[in-house]
């Protein structure tokens, strides 16, 4: 029988809103800047092939830092290592507003992405190893709502302050958030141990370096465009590099990432459900807007207020996900939650009408909030204290892969089969995405039943 789990006591919920900004300010530069990149190839006068950098720099330096989280953190401490990460960003988020050609606007993308690859595992590490696990699911839950939010409101902010402002703005709302985190901040994460003396895995960042990036970058191609030679090696490439990663990180003494991990019971699986349901998640955040559109004919408003909704209805249920999983474990909510995105999304394309897809699409959202964070929640539990690094690292690698092989299949699908079909098949591939994560789910531990490794 399920026993009532300890209280959060007011000291972690402020922990979990500061690092939750992070999460918040992360998530929503890699969607919002999109948004502007008009505006700023019109204010710099400076071709579309520039101007992309400005999403693309961020999303690949982000995937260069993020293996890195394990090792600096054990360096320096996580607590030193996030609030080092959110001192560059807020930086790097003011050198973006104030910059006045495109060399200067990419680099501070870049020094962006840096930072959060570092600054959001890191923050759930310093999470993780503070909170009990009977505590980590409302814990996670207010975490994920603050980053299920950044997505969620980032085209409708980001719109409004390009309409009444500038695109300039888009960074300067960085800096309020960001220095209230690091003021805040400074009660609540201490530094965290220090392992100085521990040598860098040079051999594994120099595959995963590499190999991260290459992959999520030749996936976005080959979702953007359908195809093409380079896009094709990239992914190839990419694909290689993180398999003799994984090789290497389960036989070298000290591995930047301990790929072990994934042979102890049920971390596997959370990692695995992690990865489907960021599947399922950013493939369909490639479909919908194209089948709102190009299908049943919503003009652009319409289909992003649709988009909306699939956002806040993850954004309401995270937090009931959490309490749930510290009282039933982590599998039952994960079981449903996946089962709840197999049902709407399935029967998405039999609706025309607004309101019934209105309905759909909130329940989707809300489904793949219930499927995932229970996972991410389950992966913590499972670890002692300092592998919460390694742990978070994983977690994140695997939403941001698995959110790519999404993008990348459902893209495939629709240049293959023409016509409505093509809609068919791409979303009976979402469906696929969630019956893998109904089975991975199962093997997912009881939530407040597991206890964690000694330390």
């Amino acid at each position: 029988m399920p026993t009532t789990p300890p209280p959060v006591p007011t000291r972690l919920w402020a922990l979990a809103a500061t690092t939750g900004a992070g999460g918040f300010m992360a998530m929503l530069d890699s969607t919002v800047a999109n948004l502007a990149l008009e505006s700023i190839r019109a204010g710099f006068d400076a071709p579309l092939a520039s101007v992309q950098w400005v999403a693309t720099a961020y999303l690949i330096a982000l995937a260069v830092s993020l293996p890195l989280t394990g090792w600096f953190g054990r360096r320096i401490g996580q607590g030193r290592l996030w609030t080092a990460s959110m001192v560059v960003f807020v930086a790097a988020s003011l050198l973006c507003a104030a910059a006045q050609d495109m060399a200067v606007l990419v680099a501070g993308r870049c020094l962006q992405g840096l930072a959060a690859g570092l600054m959001v595992p890191a923050g759930q590490a310093v999470l993780a190893a503070k909170a009990d696990a009977r505590q980590l699911g409302r814990l996670m839950g207010t975490v994920g709502f603050a980053v299920a939010l950044g997505p969620a409101l980032g085209p409708a902010l980001g719109g409004l302050l390009i309409e009444l402002a500038s695109w300039r703005w888009l960074f300067w709302i960085n800096l309020p958030v960001g220095l209230f985190a690091l003021f805040a901040a400074r009660g609540l994460i201490a530094g965290g141990k220090r392992v100085p003396s521990e040598r860098l895995d040079v051999k594994g960042l120099a595959l995963v370096s590499p190999g991260l990036p290459l992959a999520l970058f030749g996936a976005a191609a080959i979702a953007g465009t359908g195809g093409g030679v380079l896009p094709g090696v990239a992914t190839v490439a990419g694909v290689l590099l993180l398999g003799g990663f994984w090789h290497h990180g389960r036989r070298a003494a000290a591995p930047l990432i301990d790929m072990r991990l994934l042979d102890r019971p049920g971390f596997g699986a959370a990692i695995a459900t992690a990865g489907l349901t960021g599947a399922a998640l950013y493939g369909g955040l490639l479909l919908l807007p194209l089948y709102l559109q190009r299908a049943l004919g919503q003009p652009p408003a319409l289909a992003g207020l649709m988009l909306l909704l699939l956002g806040l209805g993850a954004a309401v249920a995270l937090p009931v996900a959490g309490a749930l999983v510290d009282r039933a474990g982590a599998a039952r909510i994960s079981l449903a939650g996946s089962g709840l995105v197999v049902v709407a999304t399935a029967v998405v394309p039999g609706f025309l009408s607004v309101l019934p897809l209105a309905g759909l699409l909130f329940l989707r959202g809300a489904g793949l909030a219930l499927a995932q964070m229970p996972a991410m929640t389950a992966a913590y539990t499972l670890v002692d204290k300092a592998e919460t690094g390694d742990a978070a690292t994983l977690v994140n690698i695997a939403q941001r892969l698995g959110g790519a092989l999404g993008a990348i299949i459902v893209v495939l699908v629709l240049e293959s089969t023409a016509g409505a079909g093509g809609y068919r098949a791409a979303f009976a591939v979402l469906v696929a995405f969630s019956v893998g994560s109904l089975a991975t789910a199962r093997f997912l531990p009881g939530g407040h039943r597991v206890k964690r490794p000694p330390a």
